[in-house]
């Protein structure tokens, strides 16, 4: 019990559990959409496309947060623009605006003197670090996420999957879309200060394939993958503690763990155990 309590008599570790876990769930559930449309890239490439935003901000001595939602705000609805109507492929416009966006920020970071010092958290994350102020921040966003899927559950899932049957019920197609890619945005935002830039899209992503292997029906797929990223955030946070590494990275090769596991072992599609069928 004392291995589990210890960490508990400090208030950084109960305010960075909490954020991590709820961090860990709103990623896996809107990572079931990146998985089952294909769109790991684009997890990537919104994680990355924030950097201008933040670079920007902390030039003008504004809130960095503020500016990396703005920017990935920009970069989501820019997507949906210049892939409506299948004029560019959305993975094209996807390629074309995460490089832009990459390039601008590391421009920008680059005439920061003190950036290697100051942005570090932003890079890899820095839950320890969560203030009250952070830890009502992150809980009040992702409630607006979770409550968005939830409203639009349906069409998000006719949306995604027939497109057909999403026309023939004249569903705003293209404002779904839209306010699929903006929720994924703010996703990203919210997972900084607990993983970073560089890791917030292995937590839209891992999770979300974990559960991918052990079901193919999206409400289930959605509870496991919450589970699982809410386990790999516990986990994680707990081993960055007592083994003194990077809390970001602890969390990601946690839910890493728990792919190999399902990837090796499920009882449907296991690697071992179909070989020994």
């Amino acid at each position: 019990m004392s291995f589990i309590l210890e960490p508990l008599q400090y208030a950084f570790m109960v305010r960075g559990l909490l954020a991590a876990v709820m961090v860990g769930i709103i990623c896996a559930v809107m990572g079931t959409y990146v998985v089952l449309r294909g769109m790991a890239f684009l997890g990537d490439a919104m994680a990355h496309a924030i950097l201008p935003g933040v670079a920007i901000a902390y030039l003008l001595k504004g809130n960095l947060l503020v500016g990396a939602l703005i920017a990935a705000a920009v970069v989501a609805l820019s997507i949906g623009f210049f892939s409506r109507g299948g004029v560019v492929k959305e993975d094209t416009a996807i390629g074309v605006l995460f490089a832009a966006a990459l390039s601008l920020g590391v421009a920008l970071i680059s005439t920061i003197q003190t950036y290697a010092v100051d942005l570090t958290h932003i890079l890899f994350g820095n839950v320890l670090g969560v203030s009250a102020s952070d830890l009502w921040l992150t809980v009040g966003l992702g409630f607006f996420v979770l409550l968005m899927v939830a409203v639009h559950y349906k069409q998000f899932l006719v949306i995604s999957f027939d497109p057909v049957l999403a026309a023939t019920l004249r569903l705003p197609a293209e404002l779904l879309r839209n306010l699929l890619l903006l929720l994924l945005a703010l996703t990203v935002v919210i997972s900084l200060q607990t993983v970073g830039v560089g890791l917030s899209a292995a937590m839209l992503v891992t999770p979300a394939a974990t559960a991918y292997l052990l079901t193919r029906r999206l409400f289930p797929m959605m509870l496991i993958s919450a589970a699982i990223g809410a386990a790999s955030s516990l986990v994680g946070l707990y081993l960055s503690f007592y083994l003194n590494i990077v809390s970001g990275s602890a969390i990601v090769l946690t839910a890493t763990a728990f792919f190999l596991l399902a990837f090796l072992f499920n009882p449907r599609r296991g690697v071992l155990r179909m070989r020994k069928i």
